[in-house]
């Protein structure tokens, strides 16, 4: 199985803020010439966001899931002092460090659920991974899903794994069902869970997550809110997606149910 490395580029210049989303992501050009759509460590759930961005979008590709590639992107302390708007300038100051950067699909079209292209399998794999990491948000009002060259492609993780917001209690998200797929906005499309089932099983392990997990930055784990250390999280991480892994067959059992 080959793990996924992650590039590190430097930002050489903001274009233009994304203000559809709460975190105000940027399009921004990378010193590899290509463009990105930045996620800010400086923006209101933090490195949590970036760390569960992170985990979620590779574990996406390892199912075979069609994911732009994210880079690590450094941003200079040199950003922010000729932007006009004080907000961005705020973010830009707060941000400085590594942050994470997807690859901008240009032209792409923001999937609509009563227009857009989504295949049974694709559907299938994108609910699983979705109770797996916990994401709340793939709902018909905020998809995270484009289409890009008549394929569907898959954005935006950071709302996953949120018993990380929550230290203490982590361990009780462990084995919780997982109530919000009944929203999922491909809940209707994923007709082939068995399937899916058997392509993960086949593609994630104990050992790719661990790899996965190793690539999160250490100062991305600094949190002043708890005493666990960057290992400790490491260890939680990992203990939390192996036990939901190997809960997969209950969680494809528990998206049927909810289609009725």
């Amino acid at each position: 199985m080959t793990h996924v490395e992650i590039r590190t580029i430097d930002v050489v210049q903001y274009k233009q803020p994304l203000r559809e989303g709460g975190s105000l992501p940027a399009i921004v050009l990378g010193s590899d010439d290509f463009n990105y759509v930045l996620k800010f460590r400086g923006a209101g759930q933090g490195t949590k966001a970036l760390i569960a961005e992170l985990i979620g979008g590779e574990l996406a590709r390892a199912m075979g899931l069609n994911m732009p590639e994210l880079v690590f992107m450094n941003l200079d302390k040199a950003f922010g002092h000729s932007e006009g708007d004080e907000e961005i300038q705020d973010l830009l100051k707060f941000s400085v460090g590594l942050n994470l950067g997807l690859h901008f699909l240009s032209s792409a079209i923001t999937y609509d659920p009563l227009v857009s292209i989504a295949d049974s399998l694709s559907a299938s794999k994108v609910v699983l991974l979705d109770s797996l990491i916990n994401n709340i948000d793939r709902t018909p009002k905020n998809t995270n899903l484009l289409n890009w060259n008549k394929e569907l492609w898959l954005i935006d993780h950071g709302a996953s794994l949120y018993f990380h917001h929550n230290w203490d209690n982590w361990k009780e998200y462990e084995y919780k069902p997982f109530p919000m797929i009944k929203d999922h906005v491909l809940i209707d499309r994923a007709n082939e869970l068995t399937q899916a089932v058997g392509i993960i099983k086949e593609k994630i392990d104990s050992s790719l997550i661990e790899h996965i997990i190793s690539l999160i930055p250490d100062d991305w784990l600094a949190d002043e809110s708890t005493s666990l250390s960057a290992q400790d999280k490491r260890a939680a991480y990992a203990q939390f997606l192996n036990v939901r892994l190997s809960n997969i067959d209950l969680i494809a059992k528990e998206a049927s149910d909810v289609q009725g």
